[in-house]
């Protein structure tokens, strides 16, 4: 789990901007991983369905790209529901999944080992979009170390962020490593709209609990009723904007720290970039990577790119 000391540090930091904002990555303690999973099995919210359709239709040609006992590394691993798909066809030496969440890392990893007891876990909590520290594992000749980022979880970065991320994540892999990630393309934004304000309000719960962590963990005293989830599709910079409107005037502390908001003020709490086929593989290019297959579902809203490190 992320340090109580780095969240309270980040939501000082972002409730003092002009635009006051959060990092999505502290949506996911262990609420917040159960309101996510519950938001994948949403009539709405395709990309998890178009993405499992991909995998399944395509085992046997992801296979081929990855090669036999590879170092499969999973960024973002949650539940690993899409994963089970992959080390049942890759059958890969070591699995390393990677997340934030520490209780949904460790519930996901248990029953992966109960289902694949041949398979070695090594299981690392931490936040993949900073350098990390991965076990070290020595690979047989033409056995490829591969980041599996599943999920549109790239969306959530900025362009600029995400080529640093894929520069990142090519030094991970080394000369001839190989990355299957995850986009979601560029849609009718009726499509997007639906898949974010869904009708349960499941995702506006999800978003909600960002601020039920804050007074959870940090003795924060946010009133949740006084706050609306708000999320839209920007056009003009092709992304998907969530926000947490506040419905009142009032003041919201953290420790010594107040803040006040204004009818109408928003903390931005994520986006979600959408790419076009040729706008990801330029990306992509920029930070190492050749897109060598691409993989989309028969609607074509979700592509599954299989990039290797140049």
């Amino acid at each position: 789990m992320v340090p109580a000391d780095s969240f309270r540090e980040d939501l000082i930091a972002g409730l003092s901007q002009p635009q006051k904002q959060l990092p999505p990555k502290y949506f996911y303690d262990a609420a917040g991983s159960r309101l996510f999973d519950c938001i994948c099995r949403l009539p709405e919210y395709y990309p998890t369905r178009a993405e499992l359709a991909i995998t399944r239709g395509n085992l046997a040609a992801i296979g081929r790209f990855a090669g036999g006992g590879c170092q499969l590394i999973e960024y973002g691993s949650g539940a690993s529901r899409k994963s089970r798909l992959l080390i049942r066809s890759l059958r890969p030496a070591v699995y390393i999944p990677v997340d934030i969440s520490e209780a949904a890392l460790a519930g996901a990893a248990q029953r992966l080992a109960r289902e694949f007891g041949w398979l070695h876990i090594f299981a690392v909590t931490g936040d993949f979009t900073q350098p990390l520290r991965l076990p070290v594992f020595r690979a047989r000749p033409g056995r490829r170390r591969i980041v599996y980022f599943p999920g549109s979880t790239i969306g959530n970065l900025t362009p600029e962020d995400a080529q640093a991320f894929l520069r990142m994540t090519r030094g991970q892999v080394g000369r001839a490593g190989a990355m299957l990630v995850g986009v979601d393309l560029k849609k009718d934004a009726n499509l997007l709209h639906a898949a974010y304000n869904d009708a349960r309000g499941v995702t506006a719960a999800f978003n909600l609990n960002l601020l039920a962590r804050a007074n959870r963990e940090l003795g924060a005293d946010f009133d949740l009723r006084r706050f609306r989830h708000y999320a839209f599709y920007n056009p003009a910079l092709g992304r998907i904007e969530m926000h947490l409107v506040s419905l009142a005037r009032h003041a919201v502390g953290v420790g010594e720290h107040r803040f006040a908001f204004e009818p109408g003020e928003t903390i931005h709490t994520e986006n979600s970039y959408k790419y076009s086929l040729p706008e990801f593989t330029a990306l992509a290019g920029e930070a190492g990577f050749r897109a060598e297959r691409v993989w989309r579902d028969a609607r074509e809203r979700f592509a599954l790119f299989g990039l290797v490190a140049d």
